[in-house]
This record gives structure tokens, sequence and C-alpha cells, in this order.
């Protein structure tokens, strides 16, 4: 519950307000999100599952549910459309001693840290892998009807809005590290695996050989699909464009790197199809900096095979965030998902110790920054990992259909803001 009298004052605020906030029940970490239908489902990367909050009311929203994640095993992606929400199953990794020290969850292929990429098989494992099927529609009570297992370290993120088919980037037995996977909903009590891409070198049951150099992941974080399109992104890997039109038979459109000269960590696309145009993020995933400026790029996409980058959104730059400490620099993307507030021109992303920032790119060779919000530091941790600094480290926006923003946090529970630019 909050008012007005308790909310916690932001560090810095320009033409948005906050108007709610919510520790989630005492569960104040929270990774991806989704309003749907006056309810907030929040996933967990420490406390181990996802949480619904109703808020209907977004000044005094209320945590009515928490959905425990099997053992040893991470919910922290989740993604809803009608009566139907998708939740991520894979490995906790960052319970995991090989992955204390983050580098290693953002330097290396999470296959060779973890020991899957050699062989397939189907060993025992203490976790759970593949994605779960909810029933939504009694939102306050979510309803398991269907489960697709996978063979390997799980499932990290979704595209889905609805039909028939599901997006997920997996990390199968055998591959070096996340790859695309289509997955069939024509029933969703009995999922079906479709169709799979990769890039060249990761297929290590294969026999391929890496294409990268060492301190690089080549690794999908996800994909968003537009009509027959799906862009990709690969972290150390660049950005992709897939034909998924035979969705057991997806095919390579174009693949374009800028890791080197740039840090890689290319995180989330936003494609903008009524103006051409593909929105595309780095994400900064070391402490103050020290993975370099990461950027969020504008493309050009008229012609498929040649996306041209044309600009990028300016950095935030009223305090010294690299020095902060944690993140500084992109992470994700509101991504226009049918029936929350879709736009061609504003952009909510969030920046990490930098917050969550509003560009308008009317003109887009010109981005400018139109609102910006920079939650109060977290009153404690509930990141587990040694050492972590107690400051904001803002990780998903939602915005709904009547364009309130909510921002979810490592630490600091949801936030709900209006926007005034």
């Amino acid at each position: 519950m909050s008012s007005a009298s308790d909310l916690p004052p932001p560090d810095f605020a320009r033409n948005m307000r906050l108007i709610g906030h919510s520790d989630q029940g005492g569960r104040g970490d929270g990774l991806q999100l989704m309003v749907h239908r006056g309810y907030a489902y929040i996933a967990h990367p420490w406390s181990g599952g996802f949480s619904v909050l109703d808020v209907r009311d977004p000044r005094h929203p209320a945590t009515v549910a928490f959905v425990p994640a099997p053992p040893q095993t991470w919910n922290i992606h989740l993604q809803c459309h009608d009566d139907l929400m998708l939740v991520v199953n894979a490995r906790d990794l960052f319970a995991d001693a090989a992955f204390a020290d983050e580098r290693a969850y953002y330097t290396r292929p999470v296959g060779e840290t973890v020991g899957t990429a050699a062989t397939g098989g189907a060993a025992e494992r203490p976790w759970t892998a593949g994605v779960s099927i909810f029933d939504v529609s009694i939102p306050a009570s979510p309803r398991q009807i269907g489960f697709l297992p996978v063979e390997g370290v799980g499932v990290h993120r979704i595209w889905y809005t609805g039909g028939r088919w599901a997006y997920v980037s997996a990390l199968l037995d055998g591959f070096t590290d996340y790859i695309l996977l289509i997955i069939d909903l024509a029933d969703p009590t009995r999922p079906r695996p479709a169709g799979r891409f990769w890039l060249p070198g990761m297929n290590r049951a294969a026999e391929e050989t890496p294409t990268w150099g060492a301190g690089q992941r080549f690794a999908l974080h996800h994909a968003v699909v537009s009509g027959d399109t799906a862009y990709g992104c690969w972290r150390d890997g660049g950005l992709t464009l897939i034909n998924v039109a035979d969705r057991d038979n997806p095919s390579l459109i174009v693949h374009r790197n800028w890791s080197p000269p740039f840090g890689g960590g290319t995180h989330s696309a936003l494609p903008l199809p009524d103006r051409a145009l593909l929105v595309v993020a780095d994400e900064a995933v070391l402490d103050n900096q020290a993975d370099g400026l990461k950027l969020t790029w504008l493309f050009d996409i008229r012609e498929p095979s040649n996306p041209v980058s044309i600009a990028t959104l300016p950095t935030p730059d009223e305090f010294d965030y690299p020095r902060k400490g944690g993140h500084f620099g992109p992470h994700n993307l509101h991504e226009n998902r049918p029936g929350s507030f879709i736009s061609s021109t504003l952009i909510f992303a969030t920046y990490q110790n930098a917050g969550i920032r509003v560009f308008d790119i009317s003109d887009p060779y010109c981005p400018r920054e139109t609102g910006a919000l920079v939650p109060a530091a977290p009153t404690r941790m509930i990141d587990k990992r040694p050492g972590r600094p107690r400051v904001i480290q803002s990780t998903d926006v939602f915005v709904d259909a009547n364009g309130l923003v909510y921002a979810t946090d490592y630490n600091a529970g949801l936030s709900i803001i209006e926007y005034h630019g």
C-alpha cells in the first residue's frame, strides 16, 4: 500500500511523477512485469517465483498472490495475453557460485560455465527447464495448465502476444548459449517445440566452431516479432532480422554486429513498422561503466536486408552516473505490446542506476529526452550476490493503455509513474 505521504521521494524527476509504490509483499526484487486487466505480474530474480499485484487503484497497489518457482529454478520473465500467461523456467544461475562475480555471467558463454555445451542428453537435474503455461482468466489466481520441458539450462525470455506461436530464448544441451526456439501453442495444455535458429558457431553438438573471441557472449537475449520478422538481440553477437513465416524453419534475413568496436550487450529491439524504424538497446552489464558507454540505437529498416543506424538516444547526464555504483546504461524498452500504450514516437526505457527515461523520436535523426524519474535507493537489499551496491537498478518498464508507467527494480519494489512530457 502507498499514499502520497509515504512514497519514497525520487532522487531526480523531470516531467514524471511517482504516484504509487509497492514492496511487492516484502519481495522487492523484480525483473519483467506485465500489467494485464488491472493486475501487475512481476517476475522475481531472487525471491523465487512471481507475484500478482492489484493495480486497479494505481495509488494503492496491493499484493494479492505469490506463486513460488520450482526448487533451484528462475522465473525471471513472463508474458500475458488474453487468458494465458507464459513463464520461463531455467536454472537459477545467480544462486550458482560460478556466477557470484557477474563478469562470469556476462563475459563468457553460459553453456561452457555450467558444462552443458559439449553434449546432449537428459541428465538428471535439480532444476526445472522449460515454459509454464498459466490460465489467468481469474487474474489474482494464476492456474498452471501446461508445460513445455526442454533439455538444458532452460528458457530466458519470451515473446508472446496471443495466437498460436511463442518465441523464446533457450539454452539447450549441445549449444554454447541461448538460441531462438519457436513454440506451437495450438493446444496450450500441450505446447510443442517448432523451429530453431542460432548463429554459426553455437551448436557444439554439431561440432561448430565459435566465431567470437574470448570475453564475449553470443547469446540470444530475446526476439521481438512483428509480422513474419523476428528482431533478435544476441548480446555480443549484435542484431539479426529473421524470417519466421515458416515457424518450423526460420531463416536469416540479415545479421549486423557493432561489437567491436562498441562494447556489445545487445539486449532489446523495438520495431516501429509504421515508420520503418527499429530501436535497439545495448545493455550495460558491469559496474561503474567498466564495459564502456552503452547506447540505444535507432535504425532505418526501410530495406530490411540493410538496416542502417541513423542516430542514438541521448545518454542521461544530469549526474555522474558511472560513479554512482552499479550498472549505468540501457536495459529494457517498453515493447508496444497489444493492449498496452503503443507509440512510434515515444520510447520508454530503463537506464538502471539512472532510472526510467522517455525519449521523443518524432525527428528520428535528432531524438530528445522528454522525461526522467530516478527512484530512491532501496531500503534493503534482496539481491543476494556479495558486495552489490545499494543503489537503484531499474530493470523493466511497462506502460499501460492509459499511459501510466510501471517500473521494477532489483531491490526497490514497483514504482508507478505519471508522465507529463
